[in-house]
């Protein structure tokens, strides 16, 4: 049976534009767009709030918060899948790739962490295999080249895995996101509680660990993208240098530059950049490096990720529509730009032929209120 919803009398967010006009959904794709402020019998009158696309996670630790809600509390995994995506979904993100970690350190004892991606991959994949999940998962993998057991872990994957990113990680102490050695310290000392004598071994462990096994995981993780037809993507690049070798490994966009040089190199390279909306709305890096809105005034900001902070990505949207004078602007750094990033052709714009993923706002001064959220037609918020 055909079913069919109209979103009638509503500000349409548009490719390049917003206009006044309605968008027909018929059996959970878009059939057609129309202008006007006409309301259709049977139509649901949105009286001029916006209307658009279904908003596009490409990086966000949301799902650790569930799954370890506090320290050394390990929550039922299922449940934690759920409620990850039920708040997603309520934030207006309808496709997400969820962040999981490759690459483990087990030979330190005081600091140790595991591996978990496999078997994590496995329930998320299971609970939409069986339809229970409201919005579209896919599978981002964080390869952490500073670690034991990166390509034993990337070998557990296959392109059967729905994995659409692999990012390049660097997380050695003095370098990249933490070249500011102070901040990392502050971290690991207030996550574990260490010495100042274990703090300074682990910096020396850290960096004879990437001195050593450095270059061969970072060429697996190369490797491991292309064999599993996902979209590789840089981290914390710091120098122009950095993004010269993401460049050389085939990178299509580069997760949170840390410095406007770094930017500008992307820029120059053809890749995109993306930065967190927490980083934008809170008016800086919380580890001190570039500012979102730095990057944006500069026009070297084209794709925005929640990171930590889901309900961030609408909030940070309306702001770069503000700051740059082009709502629709703004709004496709999350949308169109990151669906574009990854390969995804099928939606991330309101077009006719495009999944019907959409979402309805109303704007409240520089905030938006979620008034409807549909995932392939179906109302999931």
């Amino acid at each position: 049976m055909t079913t069919e919803t109209i979103l009638a009398n509503a500000t349409l967010v548009l490719p390049t534009e917003t206009l006044r006009g309605q968008v027909r959904i018929r059996d959970g794709r878009i059939a057609d767009i129309a202008e006007g402020a006409a309301v259709p019998a049977g139509a649901v009158d949105c009286g001029g709030d916006l209307v658009m696309p279904g908003l596009i996670e490409l990086h966000t630790d949301n799902l650790e918060r569930h799954i370890q809600p506090r320290p050394k509390v390990d929550w039922p995994h299922a449940a934690a899948i759920i409620a990850h995506d039920a708040e997603l979904a309520s934030v207006g993100i309808t496709t997400v790739f969820d962040a999981l970690r490759v690459g483990s350190v087990v030979s330190n004892a005081k600091m140790n962490y595991g591996e978990y991606a496999r078997a994590l991959a496995d329930e998320i994949l299971g609970l939409r295999a069986q339809g229970v999940l409201r919005i579209s998962h896919f599978l981002h993998l964080r390869a952490e080249v500073c670690s034991e057991t990166l390509i034993e872990e990337l070998d557990k994957f296959g392109p059967e895995d729905r994995i659409g990113i692999v990012s390049l990680m660097d997380h050695t102490p003095g370098a990249r996101q933490f070249r500011d050695i102070s901040k990392l310290k502050e971290y690991y000392v207030g996550k574990y509680g260490i010495s100042e004598a274990d703090w300074e071994a682990h910096v020396a462990t850290q960096k004879a660990l990437r001195d050593r096994l450095g270059a061969a995981h970072e060429a697996a993780a190369v490797a491991a993208a292309r064999r599993y037809g996902a979209v590789l993507a840089s981290h914390d690049d710091t120098e122009p240098e950095h993004v010269v070798q993401s460049a050389a490994h085939g990178a299509h966009f580069a997760e949170f530059p840390t410095t406007v040089e770094a930017a500008q190199a992307c820029q120059d390279h053809a890749i995109k950049v993306m930065m967190g909306a927490p980083n934008l709305i809170r008016g800086g890096s919380h580890s001190g490096n570039v500012a979102a809105q730095e990057l944006a005034e500069a026009d070297l900001l084209d794709i925005v990720s929640s990171d930590y902070v889901p309900s961030s990505l609408l909030s940070a949207a309306l702001m770069l529509g503000d700051l740059w004078g082009d709502l629709a602007r703004g709004i496709a750094t999350v949308t169109a730009a990151p669906a574009k990033a990854v390969g995804l052709e099928d939606r991330g714009t309101i077009a006719e032929g495009h999944r019907a993923d959409l979402v309805r706002v109303t704007r409240i001064g520089q905030a938006g209120a979620i008034r409807g959220v549909w995932v392939q037609g179906n109302r999931v918020g």
